[in-house]
């Protein structure tokens, strides 16, 4: 048996003012359409739930029985339909931000600034995606917006502006050979050649594009890498380094994450720096979005 929320409704009203005549101008609705919906009410359980005449209408003992229950289900639906209502203004409210490591620089509190000043009501959450993924959660939807390094895969698929631009480092561990070198450098720098020969740290092969740019394939003159080892986060960078698996490329801005306990990291020449960027589906054009987008070009027209 399907009975409908409006018919409840219906029948509550009609229980509490006794009359079909203020009860349809309660609903908003015509008397005969009340009526006919009562009566549909009640073949549907197969009871009486008024007694009527010209002058009177009462609840009958089973009327009497339905009422208390009526109300309790739409109550319920009510407080259902509110609690829906309130998750969707939670969720329009709620921008996912994803990224793969802190962005550091001091972009967060900066993005975060402008976004509220615009969106008050806005509720930017930080979500931390593995380096396997280079959309940092773009790309299956699990992030609204996300810090990336460029080059993205399927780079027509996002909007972006980029936040920095950074020469990139190689970090070694302490007392490599290429320290020295670096430290008697007039610029204090390393040629990307002198590194060919090292074995690298990659990042997992799902990053694509963004892999190859850690490796610097552009710089290589179609020279293969050797790769040491495979890393997704910066603490099994900086291990892996310590270790002696392999060097690693980093961004100047990234280098705190890893550079500790034995590792070291010194510029290289030859190669091209280092984009982070601000990105969303290309498509996406919800306000909050946009907004943080927005924010993120006023950023990097200050600091790239």
């Amino acid at each position: 048996m399907d009975v409908h929320g409006r018919d409840l409704r219906y029948f509550i009203s009609v229980a509490e003012e006794l009359s079909f005549t203020r009860a349809a101008e309660r609903l908003f609705v015509s008397q005969p359409a009340l009526s006919k919906q009562i009566r549909m009410l009640e073949r549907q359980l197969g009871v009486v739930l008024f007694e009527r005449d010209r002058r009177t209408v009462r609840l009958t003992a089973l009327g009497e029985a339905l009422l208390p229950h009526a109300r309790a289900v739409v109550a319920a639906w009510q407080a259902a339909e509110a609690a829906v209502e309130e998750a969707k203004t939670a969720e329009r409210r709620t921008l996912v931000i994803g990224m793969s490591t802190s962005p550091g620089r001091g972009l967060l509190p900066a993005l975060r600034a402008r976004l509220l000043s615009r969106h008050p009501d806005a509720r930017p959450v930080l979500r931390q995606v593995n380096w396997a993924d280079p959309s940092a959660g773009l790309a299956d939807g699990t992030s609204d917006v996300a810090f990336v390094w460029l080059p993205l895969p399927d780079d027509d698929r996002y909007q972006y502006a980029v936040v920095a631009r950074e020469p990139r480092l190689a970090a070694l561990p302490d007392g490599h050979p290429l320290a020295a070198r670096a430290a008697s450098d007039p610029e204090g720098k390393v040629d990307f050649t002198d590194l060919l020969e090292e074995p690298f740290l990659a990042l997992p092969s799902e990053a694509g594009p963004l892999r190859d740019h850690w490796l610097a394939l552009d710089a290589r003159d179609g020279r293969q890498p050797r790769i040491g080892g495979v890393v997704a986060s910066a603490e099994e960078t900086h291990e892996a380094v310590v270790s002696g698996q392999g060097v690693a490329l980093l961004a100047t801005g990234n280098a705190p994450l890893v550079v500790r306990d034995e590792v070291i990291a010194v510029p290289v020449r030859g190669i091209s720096p280092s984009q982070l960027a601000v990105a969303a589906c290309q498509n996406d054009k919800r306000t909050l979005v946009l907004a943080y987008l927005a924010a993120a070009r006023e950023v990097g027209a200050t600091t790239c």
